[in-house]
């Protein structure tokens, strides 16, 4: 079972990318005497990173029950 909701991590995942888009449209302005620097891109790309795999995750769990297995048979002849 994943420990996030695929709901929640979708929430996750589209605020990231709103932050980036955010970013990338201007890091740095001001506004009279008061400036804004925006977050550090490459901290924002982590966590979308972050996110989205938390995402495969419960995606993966809600359609096949988790992760792959794979077994190993060793063929004998008794």
């Amino acid at each position: 079972m994943a420990i996030f909701s695929k709901k929640l991590c979708q929430q996750k995942l589209d605020t990231w990318l709103k932050a980036e888009e955010r970013i990338a449209s201007g890091q740095r302005y001001q506004i009279g005497t008061r400036m804004l620097t925006r977050a550090d891109l490459k901290a924002v790309r982590e966590e979308m990173e972050y996110w989205a795999g938390r995402l495969a995750e419960a995606e993966a769990a809600e359609n096949g029950g988790g992760r792959n297995r794979v077994y190993r048979v060793v063929p004998r002849d008794l």
